[in-house]
């Protein structure tokens, strides 16, 4: 029985419709100082369910990995989309996310297509219908679903960057701007991986110059 009902609103009427294989995207990595920007597609069977599913943001680091490899056993379909440090700082992060969920999008046709796609507010041009929802991944269980596999990849590539570069602390702070993380780059310099673009990161490189 399913109990979070909004999350299968969009989905549900699009079934209705006719439309019979959803594609739910979104990324995650938008904000941090460090590594890539990583996306997700993910196609669900219409009777998907899981119990407490909802944004990754608002999930326990446990709760994603579990949620992580149930979404990945039942889903018809999903892919990732990876966009290192360069390229988001050769095209900028809005681009760089994009392009991400362009190529997971492109990675789950590999075994079936979507012929609807629902994303978390990004406006994609595909040869299908797109809607871009505002907090899709709250609002919508593909986009939700896409989420989670989204957090939990890009989270697994922080700890293992954290295994050759323990001083930084990428293992709690996944790149993002935190105190400890400014502090630790000022005391051990910056390493490959930065987004050199991004405001933190150029003041310290403008102060090391």
């Amino acid at each position: 029985m399913r109990t979070n009902y909004n999350l299968y609103e969009y989905e549900d009427s699009l079934y209705k419709e006719g439309y019979k294989y959803i594609g739910g995207t979104d990324e995650a990595g938008r904000g941090p100082l460090f590594g890539p920007v990583v996306a997700a597609c993910c196609i669900l069977p219409n009777d998907f369910k899981l119990e407490g599913l909802t944004d990754s943001k608002q999930l326990t680091e446990k709760k994603r990995e579990k949620y992580f490899d149930y979404i990945k056993e039942n889903a018809l379909a999903y892919g990732i989309g990876i966009v290192d440090h360069k390229e988001i700082d050769r095209i900028n992060i809005y681009a760089a996310s994009k392009k991400a969920m362009m190529i997971a999008i492109e990675e789950a046709s590999k075994k079936i297509k979507p012929d609807y796609v629902l994303t978390d507010a990004m406006p994609l041009e595909l040869d299908i219908p797109v809607l871009p929802i505002i907090k899709g991944d709250a609002k919508s269980i593909s986009i939700a679903a896409a989420s989670v596999l989204a957090k939990v990849t890009r989270d697994r590539m922080m700890y293992e960057i954290d295994k050759k570069y323990p001083e930084y602390g990428f293992a709690n702070h996944k790149g993002y701007p935190t105190k400890k993380h400014i502090e630790a780059i000022h005391k051990y310099g910056l390493i490959d991986g930065y987004r050199l673009t991004y405001g933190p990161v150029k003041e310290i490189l403008n102060n090391t110059i």
